[in-house]
């Protein structure tokens, strides 16, 4: 009898299991794919979405028409809007974004390199940034980084992703998007960049 409950109990894990990660391979059983990596396509401009604009409470502060990225350096602090952006040299890239829930997609990024912005407020290429969201909270509403990867020519104040501008949800009107970092230090719905004291 025990052998039989035990028995049972083995089947019914592994129907569940299979049933919860099957959605990979049969679209009928997506809905219940707990376990699985997201898909690319699940969100505007063929990327996932984690957390929305709505989630993050900036859907009115992002689209202020007064919205300017600060930079902030030892010798300037300066502000942009985003059509001054827009106006500098572009730089375009395709870089990967992954995220902590286990998708990873790449995707092609278009804006100002961080290294350019950084140059013009007489950053000095040693030191530590702090990046700011418009998110008033939350544990990514800031980052920091580090020289190499602030000064690395494919990191990018990004404004347009898959040949259009930045879908809100994807960090409009602009955001960090850098080589081999995370998607949660990749931060969205830029407000300000500054150096840290040495």
């Amino acid at each position: 009898m025990r052998r039989r409950v035990f028995l049972a109990g083995v089947g019914a894990s592994t129907a569940a299991l299979v049933a919860l990660t099957a959605g990979q391979a049969f679209d009928v059983l997506a809905p219940v794919n707990l376990f699985a990596p997201r898909v690319k396509g699940q969100g505007p401009q063929a990327l996932p979405v984690n957390r929305t604009a709505a989630q993050a409470g900036v859907t009115e502060s992002a689209h202020d028409t007064s919205w300017r990225l600060e930079v902030r350096g030892a010798g300037a602090r300066l502000a942009y809007t985003r059509d001054e952006l827009a106006g500098m040299p572009q730089t375009e890239a395709v870089l990967p974004i992954a995220c902590v829930e286990g998708w990873s997609t790449s995707a092609h990024w278009r804006g100002v390199r961080l290294r350019d912005l950084l140059a013009e407020a007489g950053m000095a290429q040693s030191g530590t940034i702090r990046i700011e969201s418009l998110q008033s909270r939350g544990p990514y509403r800031e980052t920091t980084m580090p020289p190499h990867v602030a000064w690395d020519p494919l990191t990018l104040v990004a404004l347009e992703v898959n040949g259009g501008v930045l879908d809100l949800d994807h960090g409009y009107p602009a955001r960090i998007i850098a080589p081999g970092r995370p998607g949660v230090l990749q931060t969205k719905w830029l407000a300000t960049i500054e150096e840290l004291p040495a």
